[in-house]
């Protein structure tokens, strides 16, 4: 009942902001005269050029002058994105599994995920523990800016399963401009999954505010969030078998419901708290020129337009990361874990603060006709600081060892942007000194844009060489159960190629790829086996390790996406196959499979789209990585008690309906649901959600 409030208030908060900032638009309006209101509605991008709104914007759906961009957390460089109305595949804009089924997580709702596709992982970060949470964690490179002509809103809801074992979801947007260049904004992302399974509930507040300036010759985008994610671990089903083979636990006399299958932990939570603060602003040299377009066919419109000449960049980025491991339960804790460094301490820390500067001189591509691309000189400065928990002989106390590191480096960029054939931008960085000195990588990206039988045929490439210290959790960690000082680790290798055809007439996407690393750095399940009297293993008690494999280790990906059309009949397909040289170090399925059979019509003179269909997600078997409570991180599993997972198909039905400015969706998740082996796990030991409705609520207000 309370948190039905919650989302009561929280709705009511962003309707009142909604009218208040309404309100001080119209002051502003009538004291600057409609120019305050908002946009230009010929705005111009930084190189001069218009920016075509219809790429951006359904007219249908959301007034024009309205556009949504997202920065860089370097430079802060703008990629313009469309704006959120999306009506295809709503139905899986709360999917764990991603919108085409390529994570693997641990059926709850919020729960930590891995994708399957190893091209589509990032790097790990330096607080790699809010790494398995990017389904709702923002990084300053996630966040969306707004220019708008009135107060943008969001709201949205999704709800799945009942009031004692569901999930919930309420995320609110909100944007609104001061004037034509000057913006604010928030976003609020409320989750909670009481999970259908015992002890995995997970209560997640996330928020940030963001503000941007986007004049001639200053811009600035700023942006500060909060992260409050708390998750109860369960370690996984006792016995797979109470899914696999229901009937072989009870002797054929009962079938066992999700929330009466007893788990291995219980009292055990991990809590992550983060702030983070992100300013990128530069300071542009430049001069004005005319630009002439035509109104209609009898005048033409003359503009003064700022080309920029050469640009002085700062970004800033201050993180406060503090994580929390608590257990309550003694007895489980020695007869689970292997260590308990701790004693009977039932909570352990760690902590981590970064503040990293940027500075840069950028030459703008275009300013004249030899300036053909666009080259930056930074350097950055980032000092950390860990703290982590160690231990004492004294009872009751602890003793918290701080470690400090920096690092220094210098770095180019050469980009350019401008024109529809050609883009590239390759940028390159080097660690001079501190903790990653001899760190260095040099990553390329390029598209080139054809016209072939009356449609664009695009070739992206992707490519880099790195050369990486390994994160600082990877070399030093204390902690109740797992400890370890790694000083000894090599610097990781990695080389990728990577490319991308695509012809959207056909709606034909083919992506290829191969990564060799060297001196690959991953997490190990080190658990030990139990024995009884007479030497039979009776169990495993619990450990985890840090591994280098100083060999190479080559990863080939090749992945088809095609779309379909026949009148209103829809089918949308992906194909995946994936090839590591070392499974037992990096484990990846060969197949990944994704399709969607759907109709789509409307109704009410088209003013009500329906999309109705199924889509299923497959992955052929393979020893999938483990999930380790301790450390909220996926590790490879234990040589000697390896399983298999994959091979089965997961099935949902839908209905999406697309009303104007509001979207809706409903869905039987997991129809197939007890149907052939039921080996539906995304996780070793770890099942999905059993069948369950599912629906979803998106509206927009733009007044």
């Amino acid at each position: 009942m309370k948190r039905i409030f919650s989302i009561i208030f929280l709705l009511f908060l962003c309707f009142h902001t909604s009218l208040m900032a309404q309100r001080t638009m119209n002051t502003l309006n009538n004291q600057f005269g409609s120019s305050a209101s908002g946009l230009d509605r010929d705005r111009y991008d930084r190189n001069g050029n218009p920016i075509d709104t219809a790429a951006v914007v359904d007219a249908n759906t959301i007034p024009i002058g309205l556009y949504s961009w997202k920065v860089d957390s370097r430079f802060g460089n703008v990629t313009y994105i469309p704006v959120d109305t999306l009506q295809h595949a709503f139905q899986n804009s709360n999917d764990m599994g991603g919108y085409t089924g390529q994570y693997n997580y641990l059926g709850n709702l919020g729960s930590p995920r891995l994708s399957r596709i190893f091209f589509d992982r990032r790097d790990p970060s330096q607080y790699f523990f809010t790494d398995p949470y990017d389904f709702c964690v923002q990084r300053p490179e996630d966040v969306i800016f707004t220019n708008t002509f009135s107060p943008f809103t969001n709201l949205s809801y999704y709800k799945g399963g009942g009031s004692r074992d569901g999930e919930e979801r309420f995320k609110s947007y909100f944007a609104i401009n001061a004037n034509k260049r000057l913006g604010f904004g928030f976003y609020i992302d409320y989750l909670y999954g009481r999970g259908l399974y015992q002890d995995q509930s997970t209560a997640f507040f996330n928020g940030g505010l963001f503000s941007s300036y986007r004049g001639d010759k200053y811009d600035m985008h700023f942006i500060f969030n909060n992260d409050n994610l708390k998750m109860a671990e369960n370690g996984g089903i006792a016995d797979d078998r109470y899914i696999t083979n229901p009937l072989d636990m009870a002797e054929g006399k009962k079938e066992y419901s999700a929330n009466e299958i007893p788990t291995r932990l219980n009292q055990i939570w991990n809590h992550n708290t983060s702030y983070h603060a992100f300013l990128t602003h530069r300071y542009n040299l430049g001069f004005y020129k005319e630009k002439q377009d035509s109104v209609d066919t009898d005048s033409v419109r003359t503009t003064q337009v700022f080309v920029p000449v050469t640009s002085f960049i700062h970004t800033l980025q201050v993180d406060l990361n503090n994580r929390k491991y608590i257990s309550y339960d003694d007895a489980q804790n020695q007869t689970y874990f292997e260590y308990n460094y701790l004693g009977t301490d039932s909570i352990d820390k760690t902590k981590r603060t970064s503040i990293k500067n940027t500075i840069g001189i950028a030459l703008q591509e275009g300013f004249n006709k030899w300036a053909k691309a666009g080259l930056t000189a930074f350097l950055s400065y980032e000092y950390r600081n860990f703290a982590l928990t160690d231990t004492t002989d004294i009872p009751g106390q602890r003793i918290i060892n701080h470690y400090k590191e920096s690092s220094l480096s210098i770095g180019g960029e050469l980009s350019k942007k401008q024109g529809k054939l050609l883009h590239y931008n390759i940028l390159g960085e080097l660690a001079i000194a501190g903790e990653d000195a001899g760190q260095f990588s040099v990553e390329g990206k390029g598209d080139l844009n054809l016209r072939l039988f009356g449609d664009t045929v695009r070739l992206d490439v992707n490519a880099y060489i790195k050369n990486q210290n390994p994160v600082f959790y990877f070399r030093h960690f204390q902690s109740k159960h797992y400890w370890w000082d790694n000083n000894d680790l090599s610097k990781i290798m990695r080389t990728r190629l990577e490319g991308k055809l695509s012809l959207d007439r056909w709606g034909t996407q083919l992506r290829a790829g191969v990564e060799n690393i060297k001196n690959y750095t991953y997490l190990a399940n080190a658990s030990i086996p139990v024995k009884d009297s007479e030497g039979n293993v009776t169990g495993f008690k619990n450990n985890a390790a840090v591994r280098q494999h100083s060999g190479n280790i080559q990863v080939f990906t090749a992945m088809l996406q095609q779309k379909l059309k026949v009148g209103i009949f829809h089918l949308d397909g992906e194909v995946a196959y994936q090839k590591s040289s070392e499974q037992d170090i990096l484990p990846l399925p060969e197949l990944s499979a994704y399709g969607n059979l759907y109709m789509k019509f409307g109704l009410a003179k088209k003013v009500l789209q329906i999309e109705m269909g199924a889509d299923v997600r497959y992955f052929s078997k393979y020893y999938a990585p483990d999930y380790s409570p301790v450390i909220g991180q996926f590790y490879t599993q234990n040589p000697n008690d390896k399983i298999e997972i994959g091979a089965f198909p997961i099935v949902n039905v839908y209905a999406n309906l697309h009303l104007k400015r509001t979207r809706f969706f409903i869905m039987m998740y997991h129809v197939n649901a007890g149907s052939g082996k039921s080996n539906y796990f995304l996780a070793p030991h770890y099942p999905i959600n059993p069948r369950m409705i599912k629906f979803g609520l998106s509206w927009n207000f733009f007044d």
